[in-house]
């Protein structure tokens, strides 16, 4: 009898044994590996246990194979490099997705290449029909300038014609007349757009900020919801293609969040994506609050990994690679840029009570607020709001505010940004692609703070690295390129292309730190730190396996990794296999 019990009882906890071990072992184990965990020490382990779409644990080969048992898929990674997903921390996915919807839309390297887009296009559509181009930047085209009204004119007399390059625009004759643009014609005076004019008073075709002061109306096919969540879906692929398993979406639409929700409620998202909602800060008080409301209100709004409305976007200021960035001191005169005027220093788009009202609703309504504010002057601007907030409202650090761009800043900026607790979105691709011409026009001294990573690192200000992705799929294709390693390289590097020089060597940074600028640096931007941005214990499982190792290859070959897979939550969602 008692034989018996024994039996019994040494066979049920065997039993017990066995289930326990059973669901606490890993789903997962990669072993035989250089992961590089980018945790508080920077530790590099050999080996991660997974189990569901967490974590389990990271340490050594030996004790995580171990801990496997027979349901456990081991994976050798060979000695292959592992980092945490990588995150980019400013996109506009849903609008680069559909870029070329209507047609593809061919780079232009010159002003010969615009004009032949343009009477190709003229060719294609009837008299009258609009013709437009996006985001062609002067500062990369090889003469470095605005195509004239007269160039415009000659491509396209029967058709009005749009060049924008960021914020400003270079229009031709029939669309000046369009919007009752001419020699007569005033710039409405509660608005920041300029208009561009010769020695007689005519305009020369170049508006600044020229969304306030023209309408365009598109001639090409537009995409259906259907057609817009398809191209989405295949956009943040080729995200995952590079790496990227999180990425923030600046100035969402409420279309654009229904498309996010659809994606997430059909379990078709591959990207963690945090939104930042579309606002018009010279909307009337009661639209602004509206607005604002509608956004705090709405149930994305509430934490999701995969989906969050958590942020809130405006535009301060012009652009540096269309002359229009809002800077402290006068741009000075400029072919490049078309400025005649000595005193210019930019345009400016909300006043001083306007963005304070803004980014108080904003905060109230814990909804991260963060402003394009590509010039120093605009940086000061919306440094000196968040410091009247602070001072006399109530402490901001909690709502994690935000600049966006921000490349010219100061050493007075930055301590700023420390003390209250203010992050930054930087773009790095911008001082390879134009820190040439901004050489030649402004000089060493003025670009002393010109994305100085060191020294926002150095004062301990958290800053996320980001591509601002709005045309095209294809990393390399698009206007902004949107590779992680490329935007790592340069800022160990700040070599920009065209030049054999160095952008302030001073302001390089460390290997490491250019992997936080992608990975916890943004996660915290995200306000998602405890669970993602490194590789540890109880974090979501985003990772990526590359093929070289990262942190010893040659510097030029960081710009070359490429992604051999990419897992999100601990499911492969690219593979070269």
């Amino acid at each position: 009898m008692f034989a018996t019990s024994l039996i019994l009882f040494v066979f049920s906890f065997s039993m017990f044994s066995s289930s326990c071990s059973a669901q606490d072992a890993p789903d997962i184990v990669l072993h035989n590996g250089k992961i590089v965990t980018v945790d508080d020490e920077f530790r590099i382990v050999t080996a991660m246990a997974i189990r569901g779409d967490r974590i389990l644990a990271v340490g050594s080969n030996k004790d995580l194979l171990n801990s496997a048992n027979a349901q456990t898929e081991i994976i050798d990674l060979h000695g292959k490099t592992v980092l945490p997903g990588l995150m980019d921390s400013h996109t506009h996915a849903s609008g680069a997705a559909v870029y070329e919807f209507d047609h593809e839309v061919p780079v232009m390297n010159n002003i010969a290449d615009v004009l032949a887009y343009i009477r190709g296009r003229a060719e294609l559509l009837e008299d009258g029909e609009t013709i437009f181009t996006s985001q062609v930047f002067i500062t990369r085209l090889e003469e470095q300038r605005f195509p004239t009204r007269a160039e415009l004119d000659s491509a396209a007399p029967s058709n009005p014609v749009y060049f924008r390059t960021g914020p400003d625009m270079s229009l031709n004759s029939m669309a000046l007349k369009l919007n009752g643009i001419d020699k007569n014609s005033k710039e409405p005076a509660d608005q920041s757009g300029k208009v561009e004019r010769d020695k007689q008073g005519e305009p020369t075709g170049i508006l600044r900020f020229a969304s306030q002061l023209v309408k365009v109306k598109s001639s090409g096919n537009s995409p259906s919801s259907v057609e817009r969540k398809e191209r989405l879906k295949r956009l943040l692929a080729d995200y995952n293609r590079v790496g990227i398993t999180s990425h923030s979406e600046r100035n969402v639409s409420s279309s654009t969040l229904k498309l996010y929700k659809e994606l997430l409620a059909e379990n078709e998202l591959t990207c963690r994506s945090f939104l930042c909602w579309g606002v018009n800060p010279n909307d009337t008080p009661d639209k602004i609050k509206q607005r604002l409301d509608e956004a705090a209100n709405d149930p994305a709004h509430e934490y999701n990994n995969m989906l969050w409305l958590r942020g809130v976007k405006v535009f301060l200021d012009g652009g540096m690679l269309t002359g229009s960035a809002y800077m402290r001191e006068p741009w000075g005169l400029s072919k490049v840029y078309s400025i005649t005027d000595p005193d210019y220093r930019g345009v400016r788009n909300i006043n001083d009570l306007k963005l304070y009202e803004v980014v108080r609703m904003c905060l109230e309504r814990d909804l991260q607020f963060t402003a394009h504010s590509v010039g120093d002057g605009a940086v000061h601007a919306l440094l000196d709001t968040y410091r009247r907030i602070n001072d006399n409202d109530f402490p901001i650090r909690e709502h994690r505010p935000c600049i966006t761009h921000c490349n010219f800043m100061s050493a007075e900026a930055i301590q700023e940004m420390k003390a209250m607790g203010i992050v930054a979105d930087l773009q790095p691709a911008w001082l390879w692609m134009d820190g040439h011409t901004l050489q030649k026009h402004f000089g060493d001294d003025r670009l002393k703070y010109f994305q100085p990573y060191n020294s926002i690192f150095d004062a301990g200000v958290i800053v996320g690295g980001g591509s601002d992705h709005m045309q095209r799929i294809g990393d390399m294709r698009s206007v902004n390129p949107y590779n992680p390693f490329l935007g790592m390289w340069i800022t160990l590097t700040r070599s920009p292309r065209d030049s054999n020089g160095i952008l302030h060597s001073e302001q390089r940074i460390t290997r490491e730190q250019a992997l936080q600028l992608y990975t916890i640096n943004n996660a915290f931007l995200m306000f998602d730190e405890k669970n993602r941005g490194s590789l540890e214990a109880d974090k979501l499982a985003d990772f990526i396996v590359i093929d070289r190792d990262y942190l010893s290859c040659p510097v030029d070959d960081v710009k070359e990794i490429e992604v051999e897979s990419t897992w999100l939550g601990g499911k492969k969602v690219y593979s070269t296999n």
